[in-house]
C-alpha cells in the first residue's frame, strides 16, 4: 500500500496560515506499518539474497521493531529470533505475545549484557550460535535502513516547505534528509531526554549512505516529555482531542509528541505565514495496548 496524505484542518493552522499534510505511513501495512517496513524492506531483501532463513534482531518489552520484524517474518517466511533487553515477565505483554504468535523465538538478555550488543565479541558469538543468521540491529536502524526511508519522499505529491518525524535512533530523519539532497527543511523531534546526541549519529548515518553533509535539518528536543516511553497527562490530553478532531490514531511515545510539539511550535509562530509542513506519522500503534495495560490509561 501507499502513504496517502492528509491534510489537517484546524483553527490554529487557520490563524498562522499554516498548511499541514499528514503522511500516513501507519497505514502502509496493518502489523509492519510505518518507518519500520521502510527500515525492513531492504534488510529482507538481501537476507533472502544471501540465503539467510533467520533473522535476529534486538529490542526491549514494547519494542514496535520486535513486533515488526515478527509479523514480516511470519509474511516472508523467516525464522525470527528476538533478543529481549532484560528478564521474561509473564504473562507477556501485548508487544511479545504478538510477536510469538508471529512465530518469533524470544531470548532475553540483561541490561549490562544487553549494552554490548554492537561489539564485533557478541556479534561473532551470536551469528554461532544460530547457525549465521542475518542480523538487523536494534530500531532496525543501518544503511539498508536509511535507503528504505530515503522512499517516504517519493509518493508525496504535493510542494511542500518543511517535514517533520519524530526520531528514535535516528535512521527514518536521516533517510529522509539522504533522500532530499539537501532540499526543503528537515525537523526530527528525539522522543528520548537529551536527543541532541543523536545529531552525530544522524550526520553519520547520512553521509555512510550518500557521502554528503547537508545543513537543511535539525532536531528539536523539547517535546520528550521525560524521556523515552514517558508520559504526562498533558500529552495524554492532547492525544485524545487530535483523534477526535482528526481521526489519527497516535501513540505516545513518538508520533504524540512530535504532533504536540509541532502544534506548540505553530502556536507561538515558529513558522513564517503559507509554510507547508509534511508530518510523518511512523506508526508504532501496536504500543497502545502495551501502555494501557501497564499504566492503565486509556489511549
Amino acid at each position: 500500500m501507499q502513504a496517502p496524505l492528509q491534510q489537517l484542518q484546524h483553527p490554529l493552522l487557520q490563524k498562522h496560515h499554516i498548511e499541514l499534510w499528514v503522511k500516513r505511513e501507519d497505514l502502509l501495512h496493518p502489523h509492519i506499518s510505518g518507518n519500520k517496513w521502510r527500515k525492513l524492506k531492504y534488510n529482507l531483501q538481501e537476507a533472502k539474497a544471501q540465503g539467510k532463513q533467520t533473522i535476529v534482531t534486538f529490542g526491549g518489552a514494547y519494542s514496535n521493531h520486535i513486533a515488526a520484524t515478527a509479523a514480516a517474518g511470519a509474511e516472508f517466511g523467516f525464522k525470527t529470533i528476538g533478543m529481549i533487553r532484560g528478564e521474561e515477565h509473564l504473562p507477556l505483554n501485548p508487544t511479545l505475545a504478538f510477536a510469538t504468535e508471529q512465530g518469533m523465538e524470544l531470548h532475553y538478555i540483561a541490561r549490562e549484557a544487553y549494552r554490548l550488543k554492537n561489539e564485533p565479541k557478541f556479534l561473532a558469538e551470536l551469528s554461532a550460535n544460530y547457525s549465521q543468521p542475518y542480523i538487523v540491529p536494534e530500531g532496525g536502524t543501518n544503511q539498508l535502513a536509511v535507503k528504505g526511508c530515503t522512499e517516504i519522499i517519493d509518493d508525496i505529491t504535493i510542494d511542500f516547505d518543511v517535514i517533520c518525524c519524530a526520531s528514535g535512533t535516528g535512521g527514518t530523519i536521516a533517510g529522509i534528509i539522504a533522500g532530499l539532497k539537501g532540499q526543503r527543511q528537515v525537523l526530527g523531534f528525539p522522543a528520548l531526554k537529551g536527543g541532541d546526541f543523536l545529531r552525530d549519529e544522524i550526520e553519520q548515518l547520512v553521509y555512510n549512505y550518500s557521502g554528503q553533509h547537508y545543513g537543511n535539518w535539525q532536531l528539536i528536543t523539547d517535546y520528550h516529555f521525560g524521556g523515552y516511553a514517558k508520559v504526562k497527562p498533558e500529552l495524554l490530553q492532547f492525544i485524545r482531542e487530535f483523534q477526535e478532531q482528526h481521526h489519527i490514531p497516535l501513540e505516545p511515545v513518538y508520533t504524540g509528541k512530535l504532533f504536540y510539539g509541532l502544534f506548540y511550535l505553530i502556536s507561538k509562530g515558529y513558522f513564517p505565514e503559507g509554510t507547508r509542513i509534511v508530518a510523518v506519522h511512523t506508526g508504532g500503534l501496536q504500543g497502545n495496548a502495551g501502555f494501557r495495560e501497564r499504566l492503565g490509561i486509556a489511549i
